[in-house]
């Protein structure tokens, strides 16, 4: 093989490396915990303060959107208009924590299991009970009803925040 040749295979293929070596994969970002300060991002109310699995949303722009309970984090991730570029999405697992009072045991949104019309209720009333595995989430509906859905499975519909005491006429 001439030198010339050799140099146009090789020079292709070292640049290639290089390309590929210096491609910066970003880490996942982690859950954060809850302060007793931390308030949520729709009404302010100090998320420590309240029963039920807390959320949080991540953003590629910044500070993460924190949520009283499962049911707010739903209703903002699927309104078409708020679609944002979402680097992370943390509920936590009632498999774990302590429904009353619920520290850490973050868990990936995307991959959890939640109740749905359980007589358990968050910050807000009803809520989505979140799970790390399914077998969680099928005794916690034995024990105080409602049915198991995946993350795909939950709809606008089901997370619908337009009651509660704006749409009351009873006041």
């Amino acid at each position: 093989m001439n030198k010339t040749l050799i140099i146009r295979i090789t020079l292709p293929l070292i640049f290639l490396l290089l390309l590929i070596g210096c491609k910066q994969t970003s880490a996942p970002v982690a859950a954060q915990e809850i302060t007793t300060g931390t308030s949520c991002s729709l009404d302010g109310m100090t998320l420590a303060d309240f029963p039920g699995p807390k959320a949080q949303i991540h953003y590629a722009t910044g500070e993460p959107d924190f949520f009283c309970d499962t049911m707010e984090m739903f209703s903002i991730y699927l309104q078409p208009e708020q679609k944002k570029n979402i680097t992370g999405m943390y509920t936590q697992d009632m498999g774990k924590a302590n429904w009353e009072k619920p520290q850490g045991s973050w868990i990936d949104a995307k991959t959890a299991f939640y109740v749905f019309g359980s007589k358990k209720t968050g910050s807000m009333g009803p809520t989505l009970a979140a799970f790390a595995s399914q077998d969680n989430a099928n005794k916690f509906a034995a024990e105080f009803g409602g049915k198991v859905l995946n993350f795909s499975q939950v709809t606008p519909e089901i997370v619908d925040l337009t009651g509660g005491v704006i749409h009351d006429e009873h006041m």
